[in-house]
């Protein structure tokens, strides 16, 4: 069955600055290309921050405003401080960026977003160099898989090469990303495997669970006798 990374779903063209990109032009940049933060690149390629619109907004909430230092400020107040006199990418971006390689987990990178509240990730090889950016957009993309793609991979990729099933023990029934699992397999384990693997399946929203078998391996039933699944008799 194929895992789903991150290198995947990304974007390989990325729009970048370098360190000494200067505020307006990362205005414009941002503006052209429709996007709202830009990963900053030193000399070797490598990412040293990103620069997103609240960044750069900094200056238009500062602007006007007494150049006087607070005699006192939390950290956030200083920074936006400092950003909103900044004209370099160096000086107005967050640092250091959170990134993610290209062989993480669509879960891994899901979980990195919401917990720094950002929406996209740069992309780095082992050496911190860019290689791409995946953003909320790029890990929702696999729920738009058609319904003929998605039982593929089931049949193919979990049934037949991952669990060693004859296609033919069990039918498959994908309509809008719902599966619908019915057929008679010889072990409960195997039908317990075979539904947490479907769950799995990137694009998969649902899994109706319709299985029957010969045999209850489970230890915790009485064993050596015939049942059906879930709840009518054989």
């Amino acid at each position: 069955m194929k895992k789903w990374t991150v290198g995947d779903v990304m974007t390989r063209d990325v729009v970048t600055v370098g360190e000494r990109t200067r505020y307006l032009e990362i205005t414009r940049l941002l503006a052209e290309s429709g996007i709202s933060a830009v990963p900053v690149l030193d000399h070797a390629g490598r990412v040293v921050g990103v620069v997103s619109e609240a960044d750069l907004l900094h200056k238009v909430e500062f602007a006007g405003s007494d150049t006087t230092k607070p005699l006192w400020q939390r950290p956030s107040q200083r920074a936006a401080r400092v950003k909103s006199v900044a004209d370099t990418a160096s000086r107005l971006m967050t640092s250091p960026a959170v990134t993610i390689e290209p062989e993480a987990d669509l879960a891994q990178a899901a979980k990195l977003m919401h917990q720094h509240d950002i929406k996209r990730l740069p992309v780095v090889d082992s050496g911190g160099r860019l290689v791409g950016i995946v953003s909320r957009t790029d890990l929702l993309r696999v729920y738009l898989r058609t319904d003929s793609q998605i039982r593929d991979e089931i049949v193919d990729g979990v049934v037949k090469r991952t669990l060693w099933i004859d296609p033919v023990a069990v039918e498959v029934d994908v309509i809008d990303g719902r599966v619908a699992l019915r057929g008679r397999l010889d072990r409960r384990s195997t039908a317990t495997l075979l539904v947490r693997l479907v769950t799995a399946v990137p694009g998969v929203i649902e899994v109706s669970d319709e299985l029957r078998w010969e045999y209850d391996d489970d230890p915790e039933t009485a064993a050596g006798y015939y049942r059906s699944h879930p709840f009518t008799a054989t």
